[in-house]
């Protein structure tokens, strides 16, 4: 086997990218980061996360932090050509994450308050101005080939590659991936920057199903805001980005006068889902797997739960407590589910997104007559994998995180573990080899104080809740015998007791 010089090498330096970084240095395995730019992007893409990615970042020590350069989205409204509001609906609530279910951000405060974390890190560290020219298996390793600014090569070799190199990714261009298409695409202008003195749109994010013109808006901190505008058969590209365009096209929200826009690009939404996630010791995550129109802002989320699913699982693996075969999960699980976010987001963009005048009266009518259909889709389950899906569909879905009376976030009790909240009666049903191996192992943590279970039993619906180090539900039980059945399918007890008889 060839001399391994870190655990994992990242290959990409955006929010994905070093998200890994930080997470694989708090499971305590060692990495490197190469990012082709020598500088952090100057503007935004991303602007918008959930309270899921807030748990994430939680894990990492920063979501205070956060909360400090970040605005909650305080409501959503879909509009129609005549300025009709067809929907209005107030986001502005603490979720079951326990965070605001929806977050606005200016993606280089995210970016550089990541590279803090990193930087702050031990055994990782993120390398700018090093493009990655070839990665390739050699004997139970991973040999990644870059080229620095000055023209230097050098090859670092790892045990695995995280790729979260971008939509247009090097990597799986590499590696013949292939991807899958959902819905069509559309280019769109995106224009960012300062609104002063103007009102703009009363909600933070509007969805605006003009059939002249599709639109988005989005309020970000501070005075900063986002339109995007469909581009239609006749449109100047050079002409359609000046600020007297920009005006005309957001119908004077935008007033040449008192917007001042910082970037002006013209994108591809595209729906787009890699066939194979996973090549060998390679593992493809956030836009390099996935893309979706950003109807619902999840496409950051998702890179996000991509790290979130893989890195507990190379911990394990790499410190023997689990086989390699645990890894095979990742693909199955996270491919369903953001398959579903995509599709969903796709599907949805072509009712908003319509520019037949009938068709959108048609949808007008709709969505007045049954609001509820434009409701925020709820998260789905992790396709097949390690829960107990197949038998119970509460597992395999996104656990809560109750807020304690102290004030304190569970998560910050468990941190990096597998969580069993149960009653003591059902416990010390169990048989003594398995409630004493539990209580032994270090990658799981046993609660049984009513104050800290009641309500991750109410939400399961059940006497008993497992969940994951990523916070999904392994299973639910009533029994001693079903909770029995889930503890042994942890990979760390795998072999810890003998099966009962």
């Amino acid at each position: 086997m060839e001399a391994i010089d870190v655990d994992v090498v990242v290959i990409g330096g955006g929010p994905v990218g070093t998200v890994a970084l930080a997470q694989l240095a708090g499971a305590g395995l060692t990495a490197i980061g190469f990012e082709q730019e020598t500088d952090m992007w100057p503007t935004a893409r991303a602007v918008h996360f959930d309270g899921e990615t807030m748990r994430a970042l939680q894990r990492l020590g920063v979501a205070e932090q956060f909360q400090e350069i970040t605005v909650p989205m305080r409501s959503v409204e879909i509009i129609n050509e005549t300025g009709e509001v067809l929907v209005h609906a107030n986001t502005e609530r603490l979720g079951s994450q326990g965070w605001m279910d929806h977050i606005s951000f200016h993606q280089p405060d995210i970016e550089r308050l990541l590279r803090e974390v990193v930087k702050n890190s031990d055994g990782v560290e993120l390398r700018s101005g090093q493009r990655v020219v070839d990665v390739r298996e050699v004997d139970g390793a991973v040999v990644v080939r870059t080229v620095g600014v000055d023209g230097q090569e050098h090859e670092t070799t790892a045990r695995w590659v995280i790729a979260a190199d971008g939509a247009r990714s090097e990597t799986r261009a590499r590696l013949g991936i292939t991807g899958s298409k959902f819905g069509e695409d559309a280019q769109w202008l995106v224009v960012d920057g300062h609104l002063i003195d103007a009102p703009g749109y009363s909600a933070d994010m509007v969805q605006l199903g003009t059939f002249k013109r599709p639109a988005l808006w989005l309020r970000l901190p501070g005075t900063r805001v986002r339109m995007e505008f469909m581009l239609m058969p006749g449109d100047d590209p050079e002409e359609i980005v000046s600020s007297e365009a920009i005006e005309r096209l957001s119908r004077g929200v935008l007033p040449a006068d008192k917007f001042s826009a910082d970037r002006r690009a013209i994108y591809t939404f595209r729906g787009r889902i890699a066939d194979r996630w996973r090549d060998g010791r390679i593992f493809l995550a956030g836009d390099a797997a996935h893309t979706a129109p950003p109807l619902f802002g999840q496409g950051l989320c998702a890179g996000m739960r991509d790290i979130e699913n893989l890195v507990w699982k190379m911990s394990l693996v790499h410190r023997g407590r689990a086989d390699e075969s645990l890894l095979d999960t990742y693909e199955s699980e996270r491919k369903a589910h953001a398959t579903y976010w995509v599709e969903t987001a796709a599907n949805q963009a072509v009712i908003i997104q319509t520019t037949d005048p009938e068709v959108a009266a048609q949808r007008d009518e709709f969505i007045k007559a049954h609001p509820e259909s434009s409701a925020e889709p709820s998260s789905p389950s992790l396709g097949p994998g390690l829960h107990d899906g197949e038998h119970d569909e509460r597992a395999g879905r996104l656990g809560i995180q109750p807020i304690l009376a102290d004030g304190v976030r569970l998560d910050d009790i468990v941190r990096r573990k597998f969580l069993v909240a149960t009653t003591r009666n059902l416990f010390e049903s169990l048989p003594k080899e398995l409630s004493n191996a539990l209580e032994r192992d270090g990658d799981v943590v046993v609660l049984l104080d009513p104050a800290k279970t009641s309500q991750l039993l109410e939400a399961a619906g059940a006497a008993a809740v497992v969940h994951r180090p990523d916070h999904y539900v392994l299973g639910v039980a009533d029994s001693a015998t079903d909770l029995e059945r889930i503890l042994r399918s942890i990979p760390t007890l795998a072999d810890a007791v003998a099966p009962a008889h």
